[in-house]
């Protein structure tokens, strides 16, 4: 069977996405890892799936690339949601079911995606470095010149080590510009590599920066390999509320696999 798909992109984090509201496909992980696969599929850091909700707008389900489920894709919620508007089946807002529970997109005041994601209220400072769970769990940590670290090697040591085991993490370096804009490289498990950006990577550093007090600022751009991000929050006495994850998304292609 043809399975009729649309590409998206945010910041370079790329996404195949399927309407099966009427479950058409039957797609296992070794297909969606082959669609994902750069020389023999389509090619992109993971697949999504749109599917109808009792419970909200739309529900996602989301595969990385390597033909597995994951947690929650903030590049990937937001690039959804663009897809949906599409559709037809929202206007400028919808709530979407995830693995990790319900999250509302919208359009913002600046023209740009917006996404609520979850309070975050536990995160473990040590030697300089932060772990968090923004949606999906992140190791954080700053280093001071970006270009010169393999990210794909450090990131993988660190992802697979017995800190984090057994599920693992993804993981973050980062380094300040300035108090209102910091730079970051993520390494995402499940792709097993580099991504050129990561909605919850950034939402993970923009916390842990200001946890970190690095900033005092309750707005940051992240700026990453495929563009910048907006992560706005609040404090409170348990941690951090109100954090929405902004920018843009845009449509690549569409076509028939």
């Amino acid at each position: 069977m043809k399975i009729k798909f649309e590409k998206y992109e945010s910041g370079g984090n790329d996404f195949v996405l399927i309407d099966d509201r009427n479950n058409l496909y039957d797609l296992n992980s070794d297909k969606i890892k082959t669609i994902c696969d750069r020389n023999f599929g389509i090619g992109s850091d993971g697949l999504i799936i749109l599917k109808k909700s009792k419970i909200a707008d739309f529900k996602m389900i989301y595969y990385n690339s390597n033909g597995q489920t994951s947690s929650l894709c903030g590049n990937g919620t937001r690039c959804l949601f663009s897809f949906s508007l599409s559709l037809g089946i929202n206007k400028k807002i919808a709530k979407i079911e995830t693995s990790e529970g319900i999250y509302t997109a919208t359009i913002s005041n600046r023209n740009l995606v917006s996404l609520k994601m979850k309070n975050i209220y536990n995160i473990h400072l040590f030697d300089n470095k932060a772990y968090l769970n923004s949606g999906s769990p992140h190791h954080v940590e700053m280093i001071d010149d970006l270009n010169k670290i393999s990210v794909k090697n450090l990131g993988s040591s660190i992802r697979f080590s017995n800190r984090y085991s057994p599920d693992g993490t993804n993981v973050n370096f980062f380094n300040k510009i300035n108090d209102k804009k910091f730079e970051i490289r993520t390494y995402e498990r499940g792709v097993e590599d580099e991504t050129l950006s990561c909605g919850t990577g950034a939402t993970a550093v923009a916390i842990a920066a200001h946890a970190m007090r690095l900033t005092n600022q309750s707005e940051i751009i992240i700026k990453t390999k495929g563009g910048e991000l907006i992560i706005s929050f609040e404090t409170s006495k348990k941690g951090y509320k109100n954090i929405y994850l902004e920018g843009p998304t845009r449509f690549v292609f569409k076509g028939e696999y």
